[in-house]
């Protein structure tokens, strides 16, 4: 087995069967690859949409169903069932090319030691999708990102994997990439590895979810920062005193009141106009350093 695609999943029934068509719909050969799922105590019908997905997976297809646990612990079991030479991340919401698993293994022929990273494009949409082209647009400067990354199997193992004491949303992955960074591992990029990520605008029933992601993406930014006290991390995280004495007087000058009401009724499905998400994302930032300053003196 050459390469294994890993992948968690969370109450994504929509998105699941989708994401496992993509997995399976591949040009590589079928005996080159496996996908391993990981369901993390999903509560919708993700189970109805696994077993559907059985009966048309073109590869060996592995899944397994734990409590829910968090993405780490659930990286891990996916790590500890893989075969594959080589693993590929990605995430529920994430949908490879085609040529996917090719091209991350033409990569790693290349350079059998390094991360490679895939090309990652956003889409409202998985029925209206973009030209599958990768552009500057779309550049982004992480280390490793399992959005789409692929890896010697035998080195994640090695490294330990991902750190379970990450159980909330955020950093878990780029507190791996950190370790292989320090560790000598290059990260090299192939644009023809690319996959779709599902990034539909969002309502404004969306908006405390945001807030409560903006949360907890904080409180394990503080993590981070303990277990590595790097530049690095602080560029990463924005945990410096110039910006947290910045967002702190914002919050005395009452910023947050005003985004809110910018933003408006935080319920249903009305679309936010332009105006009304900036003001959201704005607000998730405020947020974000009011949870981090909490979660700093904690």
């Amino acid at each position: 087995m050459r390469l294994t695609i890993q992948l968690c999943t969370y109450n994504r029934a929509h998105l699941l069967g989708r994401v496992l068509d993509g997995c399976f719909e591949q040009t590589a050969r079928s005996g080159d690859y496996e996908v391993v799922l990981v369901n993390d105590g999903s509560r919708d019908s993700t189970p109805e949409v696994i077993a559907a997905a059985r009966a048309r997976a073109t590869c060996a297809f592995t899944v397994v169903d734990q409590a829910n646990a968090g993405l780490a612990r659930g990286r891990n079991v996916g790590i500890a069932r893989a075969r594959g030479e080589r693993i590929a991340f990605i995430d529920d919401d994430v949908l490879p090319t085609p040529a996917f698993v090719a091209e991350h293994l033409r990569s790693h022929e290349r350079r059998p030691e390094a991360i490679w990273r895939g090309a990652v494009l956003n889409t409202a949409s998985f029925e209206r999708l973009p030209v599958p082209v990768w552009t500057l647009a779309n550049y982004s400067a992480n280390y490793f990102w399992t959005s789409n990354v692929s890896a010697p199997l035998e080195l994640i193992r090695r490294v330990g994997g991902f750190t379970e004491d990450f159980r909330e949303y955020g950093w878990e992955d780029i507190e791996l990439g950190l370790r292989l960074r320090f560790a000598g591992t290059p990260s090299l990029f192939n644009p023809k590895a690319l996959a779709y990520h599902y990034k539909p605008p969002p309502h404004a029933g969306d908006v405390e979810g945001m807030l409560r992601q903006a949360r907890a993406q904080a409180r394990t930014a503080v993590q981070l920062a303990a277990l590595h006290p790097h530049w690095r991390v602080t560029l990463a995280t924005g945990d410096d005193p110039v910006r947290r004495t910045a967002h702190r007087l914002a919050r005395r000058l009452g910023v947050p009141g005003l985004l809110a009401r910018a933003v408006g009724p935080r319920e249903g499905a009305r679309s936010l106009s332009g105006a009304a998400l900036a003001a959201a994302r704005a607000l998730a930032s405020e947020t974000y350093y009011e949870e981090l300053d909490a979660a700093r003196r904690a």
